[in-house]
């Protein structure tokens, strides 16, 4: 973790990571409530919206999108991935190096650890590769890090997610994504057990727009750094609308229902980005 590592990724210390690695991790079933966000150029302009801090995807995508969009949005590298029909260990293959992704034109990449795997060993010695790759390039380093495995009960419980938040902390991260664990009071134990390292929430399934922006405005309160979010974007018709939303509480420090104020307004930046 080195001072300033992840100004490219941030703005004014602060994260709006748009995550669309999901076509890899969870099939086309995540773009059936807007069919067209199968098409990656449809969330491509989705990341040009002035909140989106980065942009984070796997190899395909960026080597065949990223090209026309490198003045208007920042290439977060997400270099592991595994499909949704792996039935094993929770485990993740890397895909590409981090010389590959700084030569597509990447500012950081993006690495899954899944602490408590039986693959825990394997995982963080390949994290130790791509981090000091990653500094070698000037590269700011986010990490997944997501406890799972068949020795976990609770892989969501405020003791759970703290450890997690450490890890990134113990192995370099300059930020790491971590799930909500619940309550604002553990998820400030897990901002506090990050140290220095900036933490983000993981925006997790499609809610509705109170309940996400509460939780979000929660999150910052306990001392979250910002989000790293997909389904809660682009599964909405209209995504630059909730990203007007979001970038009032993350960057403006306004409360949810301040937020919401202004999403029900609506206007005419909101409306000119609905997908139609």
């Amino acid at each position: 973790m080195l001072p300033h590592a992840d100004d490219a990724i941030t703005r004014d210390g602060k994260a709006l990571i748009l995550a669309y690695d999901h076509g890899l991790e969870h099939g086309p079933v995540d773009f059936e409530p807007v069919p067209q966000t199968i098409d990656p150029e449809t969330v491509f302009e989705v990341a040009t919206h002035d909140a989106v801090t980065a942009l984070a995807v796997q190899k395909g995508v960026a080597e065949g999108y990223y090209p026309s969009y490198e003045d208007d949005v920042t290439l977060l590298a997400k270099l592991n991935g595994t499909s949704n029909l792996w039935m094993g260990e929770p485990d993740s293959s890397v895909n590409w190096s981090v010389d590959y992704a700084a030569d597509i034109g990447a500012d950081a990449v993006g690495f899954t650890v899944y602490g408590g795997s039986n693959n825990e060993v394997e995982m963080t010695e390949e994290f130790r590769k791509a981090h000091e790759a990653a500094r070698a390039n000037d590269m700011a380093v986010v990490m997944w890090s997501y406890p799972r495995g068949q020795g976990l009960k609770n892989d969501t419980s405020a003791g759970t997610i703290a450890y997690a938040a450490r890890m990134g902390l113990e192995l370099g991260a300059d930020i790491t994504k971590i799930k909500y664990p619940g309550s604002g009071e553990a998820m400030e134990w897990a901002c506090r057990a990050a140290a220095g390292t900036k933490v983000v929430m993981s925006g997790g399934s499609k809610a509705d727009d109170r309940a996400f922006l509460e939780t979000v405005e929660t999150a910052m309160n306990a001392g979250a750094s910002g989000l790293a979010v997909g389904r809660n974007v682009f599964q909405r018709e209209n995504p630059t609308e909730i990203l007007d939303a979001l970038e009032a509480v993350i960057f403006e420090d306004a409360t949810a229902d301040e937020a919401l104020e202004g999403l029900s307004s609506g206007g005419e930046k909101t409306a000119d980005a609905a997908l139609d």
